[in-house]
């Protein structure tokens, strides 16, 4: 029978693996986020926990023992005061992990630890999308597109309200998850939290809205352009003005340029080879 198989060994040494994992904290309450494995992430999340609650205590005990596990001194005013006031209601869950696919090389789990409710969180960035995504969609039930796009949306403050105050088993405009992600994010933070998120997500939908219109003109431009006689903007150019990523600039001419004997692309031109004759 095994006894003192607790937590996860990480493959190495007892001094070389609490080295590593108090090096991940002091790099998270730095960063505020950071990207590793995902075992990594769940050990250094629970140690995490453990140091945060530490610096809401505040008291001198706690102030030494924070002091002895962090490797960066200038890390102890940000963990007992940024940190304990922005923690100071929440009774635990201050980490969040989010699953990153697999690291290339040796295709090990990765995964991003991240402080909740930090300047970058992901879960809020993620639900204001899916709010402005699905009060987008109601509108368009009643308006038109162009409608939309020359008066704007207008009543995402009052809906993000409505939908706070909305209990378990009742319906309203957002979807069960969505109201459920909203709910739980706008629960421990400050007054002005229903201002921010009504901002991220009138800014998505106004997004939402302009890439089309966006598009629609670039497509136009490039199409006199090539009408025109001149070279297009090839994949992973971008134009003066361009917001699209380089993914979607290289699904539309795969980066080829006109053939300088005319418009055909003969079978050479593209693969740098002779098409074989038919038998």
């Amino acid at each position: 029978m095994k006894h003192g198989v607790a937590f996860r060994k990480l493959s190495r040494s007892t001094s070389h693996r609490m080295l590593m994992l108090r090096n991940l904290v002091t790099s998270l309450f730095e960063h505020e986020q950071i990207k590793t494995t995902l075992p990594k992430a769940k050990e250094t999340a629970r140690l995490a926990e453990k140091i945060i609650t530490l610096g809401k205590k505040g008291d001198r005990a706690a102030h030494a023992k924070a002091s002895a596990f962090l490797l960066k001194p200038q890390m102890l005013p940000k963990l007992f005061g940024t940190l304990a006031n922005r923690y100071a209601q929440r009774p635990g869950g201050y980490t969040r992990i989010h699953k990153f696919g697999n690291r290339p090389g040796d295709n090990a789990p990765a995964a991003i630890l991240e402080l909740v409710d930090n300047p970058r969180d992901l879960r809020w960035e993620i639900t204001s999308r899916a709010i402005g995504r699905e009060v987008l969609q109601e509108k368009l039930h009643d308006k038109k597109p162009l409608g939309l796009v020359r008066t704007g949306v207008s009543g995402t403050e009052s809906i993000i309200e409505a939908e706070r105050k909305v209990e378990f088993g009742q319906t309203g405009q957002l979807r069960p998850k969505t109201r459920w992600n909203l709910q739980k994010m706008l629960r421990f933070r400050g007054e002005d939290a229903v201002s921010e998120l009504n901002r991220n997500v009138s800014a998505y939908i106004d997004h939402m809205l302009a890439t089309p219109i966006a598009m629609k003109q670039l497509h136009d431009r490039e199409r006199r352009k090539t009408m025109a006689g001149e070279f297009p903007v090839r994949a992973g150019e971008a134009a003066p003005g361009e917001t699209r990523s380089v993914l979607d600039m290289s699904q539309g001419r795969l980066g080829l340029r006109p053939h300088p004997r005319g418009p055909v692309l003969t079978a050479r031109y593209i693969f740098g080879r002779t098409p074989r004759a038919k038998a």
